[in-house]
């Protein structure tokens, strides 16, 4: 008898199946990890996520520090059978004492007949002169402002959140200064959570902090499950450049700016960290933001 419970009751339902990036285990939950493009395949029903986006983080200049890339966590979204695809930033070069920093490239999650996801690239940091190179890049987090050529002022930092969500993906980069004869800064780029921090004779531009919370989720065990972030953050500023302090990238992936010699730090890969800035009188010097990364987190 029991051999005909399946022709008279029909074929259980399949289960649900999903496939893609890298699958790590913990806690009660799977995590799907991209850090490069992918594609995350659901079949069989509908899976509910909570998701997890970062841009890639901008270059900084000769002066001021790349913006961090946008970062984003969207609860219990519907994904219904579909192949989704990941494309993640990459984040932007350096730049010169003549160039802005490369802003950091958008991460995006999308698929036939479902509403795109996606954060903003950080940023370009800003260098020294007297016309609007020395103004930072608008972008998922604004990159830092330049010194001015000769004079006692500077630029203003780019906008954050260039993509308007609520809450924002990121915030401000901090303003340039030059205070002749003594001191010459770049501004600090803007992160995920906090502005960058504007340069005083004995303050460092440092880079904005990056965050592990975003609209009261705390992904701080996503990112210990997953081996991922860098200190239990993602997406911090780089750090622009001053002449009399050594300035620090923002916590999560921020590159460090560094003084009248040598050169910035890269952004961390995979955190979207914004680059540091190389010092303001040299042609070479400023480093590259970090690329972006997405995880997807589901009931196992």
């Amino acid at each position: 008898m029991l051999n005909n419970v399946a022709s008279i009751y029909g074929s259980p339902p399949p289960s649900l199946v999903v496939t893609g990036g890298t699958l790590y285990t913990s806690g009660g939950y799977n995590y799907r990890v991209f850090t490069a493009n992918g594609t995350l395949s659901v079949s069989n029903g509908t899976l509910t996520a909570d998701i997890l986006i970062v841009a890639g983080g901008a270059g900084g200049a000769n002066s001021g520090g790349g913006g961090a890339g946008g970062l984003r966590v969207l609860a219990s979204q519907s994904l219904s059978s579909n192949n989704y695809t990941i494309a993640i930033g990459g984040g932007g070069p350096g730049g010169s004492n003549s160039v802005k920093g490369s802003s950091g490239i958008t991460t995006t999650i999308s698929a036939t007949a479902f509403s795109t996801l996606a954060v903003s690239g950080g940023g370009g940091g800003a260098y020294k002169t007297s016309a609007s190179g020395n103004v930072g890049v608008a972008g998922g987090s604004g990159g830092g402002g330049g010194p001015d050529d000769g004079g006692t002022s500077g630029g203003a930092g780019g906008a954050g959140n260039t993509g308007s969500y609520s809450p924002v993906e990121g915030f401000d980069g901090s303003f340039g200064l030059h205070q002749t004869p003594t001191w010459i800064s770049g501004g600090g780029g803007g992160g995920a959570a906090a502005a960058g921090t504007n340069p005083t004779v004995s303050t460092a531009p440092n880079g904005g902090a990056g965050t592990n919370t975003y609209n009261s989720i705390n992904f701080s065990t996503w990112l210990s499950a997953t081996e991922s972030g860098v200190s239990g953050y993602l997406a911090g500023g780089g750090g622009g450049s001053h002449n009399l302090v050594l300035s620090s990238g923002g916590i999560g992936g921020g590159g460090a700016g560094t003084q009248s010699s040598g050169s910035g730090t890269a952004g961390t890969q995979y955190s979207g960290g914004g680059g540091g800035a190389g010092p303001w009188n040299a042609g070479v010097g400023s480093a590259a933001g970090g690329s972006g990364i997405v995880i997807v987190r589901y009931a196992a």
